[in-house]
């Protein structure tokens, strides 16, 4: 899997404010809707839909909100440092300072699972995440989660 492919750089964003996850959902629906050219309100409404399922918030300050939208062929995705921890309702109730959004067509939902194996290896990494919280650029903060080796 080649998450430079589908987390590009232009797609990643440092910063962001958002003082509850249903904004931070708003603001994401947004940026996705700039950067894929997709109808924001679908992937706000699609988001919600799946967040209300279950947090998207998997632990240790990360969030995976992602969903089905139609009319994408490929899985695409955007990397967020939010400016202050919000709380996604995470399983261990750390709040939430990244998010990896995935977006994904109807017939892609075998291969966003396979984009989820390759975030959560990457993560796995040492030091991976350290690095991402102490980044002070855009580039040096998808740099910290794309690049093979870590300092």
């Amino acid at each position: 899997m080649n998450l430079p492919n589908i987390i590009r750089p232009e797609h990643t964003f440092i910063g962001v404010s958002a003082p509850t996850k249903w904004r931070a959902l708003q603001t994401i629906a947004d940026k996705a809707a700039k950067a894929f050219s997709v109808d924001g309100q679908t992937i706000l409404k699609a988001l919600e839909a799946r967040e209300k399922l279950g947090s998207t918030g998997i632990g240790n300050g990360i969030a995976i909100p992602h969903a089905a939208i139609d009319g994408m062929t490929s899985p695409r995705g955007l990397l967020i440092r939010f400016a202050q921890p919000l709380d996604f309702e995470a399983i261990d109730d750390i709040a939430t300072d990244i998010a990896f959004v995935l977006l994904f067509g109807e017939n892609n939902r075998g291969e966003y699972l396979n984009v989820l194996s390759a975030i959560a290896r990457q993560l796995q990494s040492d030091g991976v995440l350290a690095a991402m919280r102490k980044a002070r650029t855009v580039d040096e903060f998808y740099s910290d989660f794309i690049a093979d080796s870590r300092v």
